[in-house]
C-alpha cells in the first residue's frame, strides 16, 4: 500500500506536473489530503475574503501510473475516506447561488463525530465524497477548482466509498491527484462549499487499455454516471443528455429517436454543482437498462 501525502499537493491539473509517486495498475493507494481551504479555515473568524486563494482546492499527487497511455481509461475504485473530526462551511457576497443576496461573509466549523455532521441543532447523515478527482489533461491546464474532460472539481456526491470513477487518459501515466474531500454535501453545493474537511482516502487503481470515455464516467448502486462540466448549466445540461443518448445507442444497438425516448422514459439528469467556474451535470443511467458491462461502453 503507498501513502502520498499532503506535502505533495498540487493547484492545478497540466502536462507539466511533477509526478509524487509512481504506481502500478492494481495497486493500492492512500491519499491524505488537505481540506479544500489548505488549512487556513480554523475558526468564525476566519473569513473566505481574507484566504490566499492561490491555496484553494489542493489536491494530493499526482501518481504517475505505469503503464497508463493517452486513449486509456484510469479505473479508481474508492475504498474508503476517512475524514477528520471538524469541517469548516463558507460563504458571502458574491458566492455561491444566491451570493447576490448575501451582505456578509460567514464561517461556520462543523463537528463530524460518529458519522454525524452538527449544524446548529441538526444532526446530519455524514457521506463522505470527494470533491476533486482527476487526471492531468489531454490539452491546456486548469485550476484544482475547475473540472473539465480530465476530472477535477466535479463536486458530485456519488464519488464516494463503493464507486468506481473512470476518467479519460490524456497524457502518459495519467497523474492521478485527488483531495476536497466533503463530509457531506447536497446536489448543487449551492453557497459555494460544503463540510470541508482534512481527509484519508484508500483507493484501488487499474487501467483499461484503449478505451477512453469522453467525459468521466463512474459507476455506484446499480446505476453509471456521466459526468459533465461546462461554463453554463444549459451547456453542461445539453451535452450531458447528449452523452446518455449516445451511450444508450451503443448498449441496445438504437436509433437516435429510440434512443431519446429511452432516456426520457429511464435516464435521471442531474445537478452535481452549480458554484465553480463550470459547472458539473450527471446523467444516470441504470445498469439494467444498459444490460451491458461500463467497461465496454467507455
Amino acid at each position: 500500500m503507498k501513502r502520498i501525502k499532503t506535502d505533495r499537493r498540487i493547484y492545478c491539473f497540466s502536462e507539466k506536473m511533477e509526478p509524487a509517486a509512481h504506481a502500478s495498475p492494481g495497486e493500492t493507494l492512500v491519499f491524505e489530503t488537505q481540506d479544500a481551504f489548505d488549512g487556513q479555515v480554523e475558526s468564525p473568524d476566519d473569513v473566505l475574503a481574507e484566504l490566499d486563494f492561490d491555496r484553494i482546492n489542493p489536491a494530493t499527487g499526482p501518481v504517475f501510473v505505469d503503464g497508463a497511455e493517452p486513449g486509456d481509461t484510469l479505473a479508481v475504485r474508492v475504498v474508503s475516506i476517512e475524514t477528520a473530526d471538524r469541517g469548516a462551511i463558507v460563504t458571502g457576497p458574491g458566492l455561491g447561488v444566491l451570493g447576490a443576496e448575501i451582505e456578509q461573509h460567514a464561517t461556520r466549523i462543523l463537528p463530524v463525530v460518529a458519522g454525524v455532521v452538527a449544524f446548529d441543532d441538526l444532526r446530519l447523515p455524514a457521506r463522505p465524497m470527494i470533491g476533486v478527482l482527476g487526471v492531468a489533461p489531454r490539452d491546456g491546464s486548469f485550476p484544482t477548482g475547475t473540472a473539465h474532460r480530465h476530472g477535477g472539481n466535479m463536486d458530485t456526491k456519488e464519488i464516494a466509498v463503493g464507486c468506481t470513477v473512470y476518467l479519460p487518459v490524456g497524457q502518459p501515466g495519467a497523474l492521478l491527484a485527488l483531495g476536497d474531500v466533503h463530509a457531506v454535501q447536497g446536489d448543487g453545493e449551492v453557497c459555494v462549499s460544503a463540510c470541508e474537511v482534512s481527509a484519508r482516502v484508500t483507493v484501488e487503481i487499474e487501467r483499461i487499455a484503449g478505451r477512453c470515455p469522453e467525459w468521466p464516467v463512474l459507476c455506484i448502486g446499480g446505476a453509471m454516471y456521466i459526468l459533465v462540466s461546462l461554463p453554463t448549466i444549459e451547456e453542461a445540461l445539453e451535452e450531458v443528455t447528449r452523452q446518455a443518448v449516445k451511450t444508450l445507442e451503443v448498449a441496445r444497438g438504437l436509433s437516435r429517436p429510440d434512443a431519446v425516448m429511452l432516456a426520457s422514459l429511464a435516464v435521471d439528469v442531474g445537478i452535481s454543482q452549480l458554484v465553480d467556474p463550470n459547472k458539473t451535470v450527471k446523467a444516470r443511467i441504470p445498469l439494467s437498462v444498459l444490460g451491458r458491462p461500463v467497461e465496454e461502453l467507455l
